[in-house]
């Protein structure tokens, strides 16, 4: 999968939002400190969802709007023409610590801190191994068995159906099943990037 190669579609969708950002007079920047803020919302959610299971359906919707900011703060500075590899690597630096944020919360939620720590190093090192390709000469890979946006899609889903099933199967429930995944497939999914960046080097 990866929901990645649907960006076009979905920068086609953004205009109503990137109308309204200018609208508004937010900068490519400030969008992606609101995404930030998304996500601290929704990893509070989630840490706190066992005690309250409806708080699953609110880091769901903050999952989303996190990642409508986040294609909105790279549409937003193509319409401004306000491009930068300053507003580039903050992006990217945000993303990061959404990423854990989000995972972090899961993980607290249920109280699997192990799964949270392979699902946290599993999904910086496929991002890490996206952008080093680029450092070295190749174009950014956003490829590979789980990108950042299915990452997003399945929180979103497993979390909604957290909040109305309280089950669990061979002592995990759905979203400790989610840091499992999150962990074999996003190492899975670094050592795939890794392999094709060291073909295309040789």
């Amino acid at each position: 999968m990866t929901l990645d190669t649907l960006r076009p579609v979905a920068d086609r969708l953004l205009d109503p939002f990137v109308a309204g950002a200018k609208r508004l007079g937010l900068t490519p920047d400030a969008v992606s400190v609101l995404a930030l803020l998304t996500a601290v919302g929704a990893g509070a959610a989630f840490a706190f969802a066992a005690e309250l299971r409806l708080l699953y359906l609110l880091g769901a919707v903050l999952v989303l709007w996190n990642g409508i900011f986040d294609l909105l703060d790279g549409a937003l500075a193509r319409e401004l023409d306000s491009q930068s590899d300053a507003g580039d690597l903050l992006d990217h630096v945000l993303d990061r610590y959404a990423d854990i944020l989000i995972i972090s919360g899961l993980a607290a939620g249920v109280g699997q801190y192990a799964l949270g720590l392979a699902a946290i190093t599993g999904v910086l090192m496929t991002s890490y191994l996206g952008t080093q390709a680029q450092a070295v000469g190749l174009d950014r890979v956003y490829g590979g068995l789980l990108g950042r946006a299915d990452r997003l899609a399945l929180i979103g889903v497993v979390a909604t159906v957290a909040a109305v099933i309280d089950a669990t199967a061979l002592g995990l429930t759905a979203v400790g099943w989610l840091l499992v995944i999150f962990a074999v497939v996003g190492h899975l999914t670094a050592l795939q990037r890794f392999y094709y960046a060291m073909r295309d080097l040789r």
